[in-house]
């Protein structure tokens, strides 16, 4: 079975930014169904991933995430303004995915960072969900997180993932 990629917009190509991490996970007993509305409700998130926080919509939005539509949130200590650039909600024997470009600091500024944060959520044979999180980062603050040991993207972003598998297990259950 092959299985699907992220789908990248012009200026976020992994290899030609300033930062890149990609997690993944399969994990047995879980579908696309149950990981969905943990992922796509941004103010879920803070409720299994510590390092998200005060989620909000623009424009009378949410509170889930949709085509284009603008939203807020703070994570790594930076505040994000983002736009979703691709969502993609479950579907019977496709990938579900959603993408947001999240930027913080002004534009043109030294201290500006630029990220393109996808997902990608896919039923697999036997019973099975892969999760696939990848950012692509650029600016100054990127250049600085990729040389910073331990890698602070991987480690969080492993622990959102850690998080979305437990809060959907737990979800199973009840």
């Amino acid at each position: 079975m092959k299985m699907h990629a992220i789908n990248w917009p012009d200026g976020f190509l992994p290899g030609f930014t300033d930062n890149f991490c990609s997690n993944e996970m399969i994990v047995a007993n879980l579908t696309t169904q149950d990981i969905w509305p943990l992922l796509s409700k941004p103010a879920v998130w803070p409720t299994y991933y510590q390092n998200s926080a005060n989620a909000r919509f623009y424009d009378d939005k949410g509170p889930e995430l949709e085509q284009d539509v603008r939203f807020y949130f703070e994570t790594f200590g930076f505040p994000v303004e983002a736009r979703v650039t691709e969502y993609v909600a479950p579907a019977q024997g496709e990938a579900a995915r959603i993408s947001w470009h999240g930027w913080a600091g002004e534009e043109g500024s030294d201290e500006r960072l630029d990220v393109l944060h996808a997902w990608l959520i896919e039923d697999l044979p036997g019973n099975r969900v892969r999760i696939l999180t990848q950012e692509t980062q650029k600016g100054k603050p990127a250049v600085a997180l990729a040389k910073t040991k331990p890698n602070p993207m991987i480690n969080g972003h492993q622990d959102w993932l850690d998080g979305l598998v437990n809060a959907a297990l737990a979800n199973r259950v009840l």
